[in-house]
C-alpha cells in the first residue's frame, strides 16, 4: 500500500480546473460516431415559455437558460461540426416537481408545436442531454434501454458546476471511481455514526450482503443505452437492509431523528425545528410505506468545491448519502407502480456534508467485510484506507 503521502491530494477550494468545453465533454463521455444525432431536453412549468425561447426572458429560468447557452448555443456555433454529431433541437416537457418523477410524454420544440417525447425524441437521437430542475435520471434509464439511446441528466446545472464538476476529466474520474468501487465492493455491512451538537450519537446499520459495488463514473461510451448522472464521482450500493436511526435535516431546517427497521424508515422523532414538518414526514410514511424504503448508499469519490447543488456535492470526496424511494435505475426493485401514489414515486437523496449538514458530524463510517473491517470516512475526511486506494497506480 502506498502512504498518503504519495497521493497529492488537492484543496478544493484552491484547486483550478480548465475552462468549461461542451466539445470535451461531450467527447470524453460519449466517443460520439459521425453523423450520430442529439437533443437537449429542459423542464417548465409552462411548455408554452418553450416557444421562440421565451423562458430567457425569465430570470426564475436559470438552469434553462444554461442549458440554452453553455449546450443549445454551443453545439449550433462549432461543437457538432467539431465532433461530427447532427442535430441540436431543444425540447421541454412538463416539470415533474419531484425527484425522479416519471415524464409526461408532450413536450413542445421551439416553433411551439406539440409533441410526443416516445413518438417525436427518444427513438430519432443517439445522445440525449436533459438539463433540467429536477432529476431525471431513473425514467431517462428506462427509456433509454425501451428506445436504445445514450443521455446524460445533469439537473441543477450552475456557474460552480460548469466551471468545476463538468470541467474535470472523466477518464481520471472514473479511474478514481474504479478503484474505490474496487476498495468497498463485495461489503456485507456498512455502519454509519452521526454525533449531534448534543453529543448524541445515532447509529444506521446499512446491510449490503457483499454485492458488488457500482459506480457512476461518467463514461457512457460505446453503443450500449445508458444515462450518466453528471457531475458524476460516487461509488454506491443498493441496500437489502437496514437497522438504526440517523438524523435528517429537512428543507426548512428543521432536523429529525430517524428509525430504520426492515430497511425503511418508519418514523420521524423531533430534534429541532418545526413539529408540522416531522407531522407530515410521519403521515407520508404511514399513508405510502415505499417512500421510506432506502433505495441507495453511496460515496463521493472527488475533491470538487461545493456548489450548493446536491448533483454535484454528493461527489465530494468525504460525504456520504442515503437516497429513499424508487432504485430501479440502480438495480434495485422499487419501481414506480409500488407506490400507493404517482407522486411518491421518487428517489430522493439525503446527503450528509458538513455544509449541508451543520447539525451534526459524521463521526465514523465502518464497513464490514467477511473478517476484515475498514474505516472509510471520519469526521467528513477520507480514511486513510480509501486515500491508500486511490494512490495505487
Amino acid at each position: 500500500m502506498s502512504s498518503l503521502s504519495a497521493l497529492p491530494l488537492p484543496d478544493a477550494a484552491t484547486r483550478t480546473f480548465p475552462p468549461f468545453s461542451l466539445e470535451r465533454l461531450l467527447g470524453t463521455v460519449f466517443d460520439p460516431t459521425q453523423d450520430q444525432r442529439v437533443c437537449i431536453l429542459i423542464d417548465l412549468p409552462d411548455l408554452a415559455l418553450m416557444k421562440d425561447f421565451a423562458f430567457l426572458q425569465d430570470p426564475q429560468f436559470a438552469i434553462q437558460s444554461r442549458a440554452h447557452q453553455h449546450f443549445y448555443q454551443a453545439l449550433h456555433r462549432d461543437v457538432m461540426a467539431q465532433l461530427g454529431l447532427r442535430g441540436g433541437e431543444m425540447f421541454a416537457y412538463a416539470m415533474t416537481y419531484g425527484s425522479n418523477l416519471d415524464l409526461d410524454d408532450p413536450c413542445t420544440n421551439a416553433a411551439g408545436h406539440t409533441l410526443s417525447l416516445e413518438r417525436d425524441v427518444y427513438p430519432h437521437y443517439d445522445i440525449i442531454l436533459c438539463i433540467s430542475t429536477f432529476s431525471a435520471t431513473a425514467p431517462l434509464t428506462a427509456m433509454a434501454k425501451k428506445y436504445n439511446f445514450r443521455g446524460a441528466t445533469l439537473h441543477g446545472v450552475n456557474d460552480v458546476i460548469l466551471n468545476s464538476g463538468l470541467a474535470v476529466d472523466y477518464f481520471e474520474v472514473s479511474r478514481d471511481a474504479e478503484k474505490l468501487r474496487q476498495a468497498m465492493s463485495g461489503a456485507d455491512s456498512v455502519e454509519i455514526d452521526f454525533q449531534l451538537e448534543t453529543g448524541e450519537i445515532l447509529t444506521a446499520k446499512l446491510e449490503l450482503d457483499g454485492q458488488t459495488a457500482q459506480k457512476s463514473h461518467g463514461l457512457c461510451r460505446g453503443l450500449t443505452p445508458d444515462i450518466a448522472n453528471l457531475p458524476a464521482g460516487e461509488v454506491y450500493f443498493v441496500p437489502t437492509g437496514a437497522e438504526g436511526l440517523f438524523p435528517m435535516k429537512y428543507e426548512d431546517g428543521t432536523l429529525g431523528r430517524l428509525t430504520v427497521t426492515g430497511g425503511r424508515i418508519v418514523q420521524s422523532d423531533l430534534i429541532e425545528g418545526r413539529p408540522e414538518t416531522i407531522a407530515a414526514h410521519n403521515a407520508k410514511l404511514l399513508n405510502d410505506p415505499m417512500t421510506g424504503v432506502l433505495g441507495e448508499l453511496g460515496f463521493g469519490t472527488q475533491v470538487l468545491p461545493i456548489s450548493y447543488a446536491d448533483i454535484q456535492d454528493e461527489k465530494v470526496l468525504g460525504t456520504c448519502h442515503l437516497a429513499t424511494g424508487r432504485d430501479d435505475h440502480l438495480g434495485g426493485h422499487l419501481t414506480p407502480d409500488l407506490f400507493k401514489e404517482h407522486r411518491n414515486a421518487t428517489h430522493d437523496d439525503i446527503l450528509f456534508a458538513p455544509h449541508k449538514t451543520p447539525n451534526f458530524n459524521i463521526l465514523q463510517v465502518r464497513m464490514q467485510r467477511g473478517a476484515q473491517q475498514e474505516i472509510l470516512i471520519e469526521n467528513f475526511q477520507p480514511s486513510q484506507y480509501l486515500l491508500n486506494a486511490l494512490a495505487e497506480s
